[in-house]
């Protein structure tokens, strides 16, 4: 006749179960692994766009801190290399912040460099038909665009402080 048999009977043996359940926490370990990995190469990836940005700025310091109007005025291969500039600037940008959602020194930081471009984006945006009062939108636009070096600085650990 047939002997009574134990619930963990009818899936196997125990050794069955625990393989079974090392396998899954092997499974959910990989995926982690993954989700780690894409958020890593996704960081080294805005660094390195960041990086490029930082030094292309070095190398063209009068579009780091461009006078619109000079760069207008002249020859439209200047015209255009500053256009480049801010395109490959905006790219870094939207890279960093994209990558680093959650620290706010990154969009500090964006934030600091798109300002002396206010001009230049003003226009392309009177051109395209768009209002420009950026100001009305946020407030924090209506600053000088000359912010020196030691308020930036402040501002970013400010930050880093809140955070903590």
């Amino acid at each position: 006749m047939s002997q009574p048999s134990f619930w963990w009977q009818k899936y196997g043996t125990l050794a069955q179960m625990a393989q079974a359940a090392v396998a899954l926490l092997g499974f959910v370990a990989i995926l982690f692994q993954i989700n780690e990995i894409r958020s890593n190469n996704r960081a080294a990836s805005a660094r390195q766009a960041f990086l490029g940005y930082t030094d292309l700025a070095f190398k063209n310091p009068k579009f780091s801190q461009p006078d619109y109007e000079n760069i207008k005025a002249g020859s439209r291969e200047e015209q255009v290399q500053y256009e480049s500039f801010v395109t490959y600037l905006l790219y870094a940008c939207e890279e960093a912040i994209s990558a680093f959602a959650g620290r706010r020194e990154w969009l500090a930081s964006c934030d600091y460099d798109l300002r002396p471009h206010l001009p230049f984006f003003c226009e392309e945006r009177e051109r395209a038909g768009l209002s420009c009062d950026l100001r009305r939108r946020d407030p924090a636009m209506g600053e000088d665009l000359n912010e020196n070096r030691q308020r930036r600085a402040a501002r970013l650990q400010a930050g880093k402080d809140l955070e903590t």
